[in-house]
């Protein structure tokens, strides 16, 4: 398998958020410099939809394209836009200056105090924290922003450094000094925040339900095949696929996404791979290119005669939908969605449980790898 394309980003914290405070200050700017020549202030940033994303073939990975579009005091909601703009700009410099950092429910509370710049929604601050990401091509973290739950977890033969309190260095090995959840990854995974060492796994399973990555713990199937479990609890944090993108890039392992048999599951592995239209501007940050889909196929549905249940309305238009989705252009994929639309039914990672507790690890699993040429 050839290794996912080396992306550069600086593991100084400092530097991130100093470069990401320049970048802030050029959008102030600007603004100024429009208010000061009497100018109707505007900024402009890549059109986030679906028709602006295109195949970044140097990453990869799917990204937003030329198409741009102009944000505008013309417009009344616009200058509010322009207005909580430089409030949040200003919120977020106060913090990197204090070393202090917020949640993305707290920065929307923050706001109560903005008079005219308040938030209506959560939704609406969130998407101006996206939108600041957009256009300065940083991170939230760099922002001192963080979402209210971290990621998942990962088990295997591996150890973490983590900085916690005091910037005080903390290691854990995955498998010896976890519990059965495994090791709880932080919303920070950055180099600087968390650190690999002795990395001694061949691969990485990345699991989209608790119940099969507790099944394939209990199971030992890290142990017995020497490789990185991680839930991804359905649809992964950003956390989650940073962390398995930094797996992949900087310790060359393989990695195989194993999701239940639905259009939902398929959309999971495709974030995993080739990124989402919320996250398409920090893409190469957190989409594996070279990961591989394992299952639940339509094609294990037949093959394995699972367990299934009708598709909804909803299932159906998500894998039509699918047909003409970039991230599934290729005729293994059309295959298998024309014929899960064919036999008009779908499968749950637990429907394996019909030839018993061990038959994912002991049959399933070797098979679809060895299939793969992850095992040998």
């Amino acid at each position: 398998m050839a290794a996912a394309p080396k992306t550069k980003r600086s593991a100084d914290k400092a530097e991130r958020e100093q470069v990401a405070l320049k970048s802030l200050q050029a959008i102030a700017t600007q603004v100024y410099t429009h208010l000061s020549k009497a100018v109707i202030p505007e900024v402009q940033l890549p059109s986030r939809n679906k028709g602006n994303i295109v195949f970044d073939e140097k990453h990869r990975v799917w990204k937003y394209g030329a198409e741009m579009t102009t944000r505008s005091a013309k417009s009344v909601d616009g200058a509010y836009m322009l207005l909580r703009t430089m409030y949040l700009s200003d919120f977020i410099k106060e913090m990197i200056d204090q070393n202090k950092s917020s949640t993305l429910r707290e920065m929307y509370y923050i706001s109560e105090g903005w008079d005219l710049a308040k938030f209506h929604s959560q939704d609406e601050s969130d998407l101006l924290g996206e939108d600041l990401e957009v256009m300065t091509t940083s991170m939230r973290e760099d922002f001192k922003l963080r979402p209210e739950e971290n990621g998942a977890a990962i088990v295997g033969d591996l150890k973490v450094v983590e900085t916690i309190r005091n910037n005080q260095k903390r290691t854990l090995h995955c498998q010896d000094d976890v519990g059965e959840t495994g090791y709880h990854i932080p919303y920070n995974v950055e180099p600087d925040r968390l650190a690999f060492k002795d990395v001694k796994a061949d691969f990485v399973v990345a699991i989209e339900t608790g119940g099969m990555f507790a099944r394939l713990v209990e199971n030992e199937f890290d142990t017995k095949n020497n490789c990185a479990l991680v839930h991804l609890k359905g649809q992964p944090a950003r956390c989650t696929r940073r962390l398995i993108k930094r797996l992949n890039e900087e310790h060359d392992l393989p990695v195989v996404v194993f999701t239940d048999g639905d259009p939902w599951s398929f959309r999971i592995f495709a974030s995993v791979a080739y990124g989402a239209i919320k996250t398409a501007h920090i893409s190469e940050y957190l989409a594996t290119p070279t990961a591989q889909f394992m299952g639940i196929t339509p094609s294990d549905i037949v093959n394995y005669d699972l367990p299934t249940d009708k598709l909804s309305e909803q299932d159906v238009d998500a894998l039509k939908a699918e047909l003409v989705d970039p991230r599934f252009d290729d005729d293994w994929w059309r295959g298998e969605i024309n014929l899960q639309l064919e036999m008009n039914k779908k499968s749950e990672q637990q429907a394996l449980a019909k030839y018993g507790l061990n038959f994912v690890t002991d049959t399933y699993l070797p098979e679809k790898l060895t299939e793969m040429g992850i095992l040998k």
